[in-house]
């Protein structure tokens, strides 16, 4: 089991003091955020070059929306994760997480020619994804599409649909993640949820049903581990959720819970 931290979660004024406070935790890894990379890339590989500690994957943060109306939003989405694919690539990083896009629809109803406005958001979306497959072949690394739950978008809600989506992409860099916060609310069985997509399930957010840390709600995280261990999975699962104070020790209680639930 490897388990990750995303780094606005760990105490530490630097993103050194986050690795230490990872290592100290006894995290594998940190889950960076996508903003600013540019600028962050040289600290980082700094700091993880001399420690245990690896980068996981990249959260998120380019530019735009894969769905927009317009094209220049849709352009500088599609260029800012090309451009974060290199990051993954040059961090030894598994992918990106990609949500294609947030709330309410941005495109026009064109029925007839499409059903809804999610039919042609789909047929867009995949024509994007084959583009950006080929990207993420040549790094070798992995875009990694996120469903989240309808109060959060409108788009891709369940990790079936996501599956769906990576079945018409017919690229093998394209794959799904799945987070249990969402699948909490979304899924009738999160472990069946979790077997679907198995053969193409690449990372895993942890958070709770209150969005507190594994072992701080009511969501069943033995079940669905457990199956994940007896089908191999091997990839990695950091924490996307709110700590609540003493964030350290928290954090610690937190990450023996799920270890010993992986055994």
């Amino acid at each position: 089991m490897k388990v990750s931290c995303q780094e606005n979660l760990l105490p530490g004024g630097t993103f050194k003091d986050k690795v230490c406070m990872a290592e100290k935790l006894g995290f594998d890894a940190i889950e960076v955020w996508g903003r600013d990379l540019d600028a962050r890339m040289k600290s980082i590989l700094d700091a993880v070059s001399s420690s245990r500690i690896k980068i996981s994957t990249i959260c998120s943060g380019y530019p735009g929306d894969l769905l927009g109306l317009d094209r220049k939003e849709r352009e500088d989405a599609m260029n800012g994760i090309i451009e974060r694919l290199r990051y993954a690539s040059e961090l030894g990083a598994v992918g990106l997480i990609v949500v294609p896009t947030f709330s309410r629809p941005k495109l026009p109803d064109l029925y007839p020619l499409y059903r809804d406005v999610i039919e042609l958001e789909r047929r867009l979306l995949i024509e994007e994804l084959r583009i950006l497959d080929r990207y993420a072949a040549d790094y070798g690394v992995y875009i990694l599409l996120e469903p989240i739950n309808r109060y959060e978008t409108h788009f891709m809600n369940r990790v079936l649909d996501a599956v769906k989506i990576v079945s018409e992409v017919y690229g093998d860099n394209t794959a799904v993640m799945a987070d249990f916060f969402h699948m909490n609310i979304e899924e009738r069985d999160i472990s069946e949820s979790l077997l679907s997509c198995i053969h193409i399930l690449k990372h895993i957010h942890l958070a709770d049903s209150n969005r507190l840390p594994p072992g701080f709600g009511h969501t069943d995280f033995k079940t669905p581990l457990t199956l994940l261990k007896k089908h191999g999975y091997r990839y990695y699962m950091a924490y996307e959720c709110r700590i609540p104070e003493p964030v350290e020790s928290n954090l610690e209680r937190s990450l023996e819970y799920v270890r010993k639930l992986g055994e």
